[in-house]
């Protein structure tokens, strides 16, 4: 007899006779719930939501122009121009704004830029582009932004 099995006998004789063990089940059959929640988890990632699936473009708006108020470094100006460009749409004029005057805030010339660029590339067609820039201009002449168009015009 093993030194373990001797110890497990001795232990059961100390314990006390009002001690009772429930005894313990096991089945191998699961449950449909068990079932139900390893289907809703099965996998390696799990779904993610942003909590803004049913808001408004002004709502959308209102929301970046707070995000860019708020912005006291380049990361963070950055990020916020990353998650307002991957929408599938044109952020607003007053989002635009406040994106540039926080690129100015944390003195970052060439995001300043790739505003525009974003801009360019958002929009469906050279005409919306134009309305964008006129819509901007005076802004973009007080902060002494330059196009790319005007940095490089020969890449064109």
């Amino acid at each position: 007899m093993s030194s373990f099995s001797v110890f497990r006998l001795a232990t059961r004789a100390v314990r006390p006779a009002s001690f009772v063990r429930a005894p313990l089940v096991r089945s191998r059959v699961q449950t449909p719930i068990t079932m139900a929640a390893r289907a809703r988890t099965f996998g390696t990632t799990a779904k993610l939501s942003s909590g803004h699936e049913d808001e408004t473009y002004e709502e959308f708006s209102a929301r970046f122009e707070k995000e860019f108020e708020g912005v006291q470094d380049v990361f963070e100006l950055q990020r916020n121009l990353n998650n307002c460009f991957a929408y599938d749409l044109v952020p607003s004029v007053e989002v635009l704004t406040a994106a540039l005057h926080a690129a100015r805030r944390v003195n970052d010339y060439p995001t300043a830029v790739r505003v525009f660029e974003g801009i360019k590339a958002k929009v469906e067609n050279q005409e919306q582009y134009k309305q964008y820039l006129e819509a901007l201009e005076g802004l973009r002449q007080q902060l002494g932004v330059a196009l790319r168009e005007e940095l490089f015009p020969q890449e064109e």
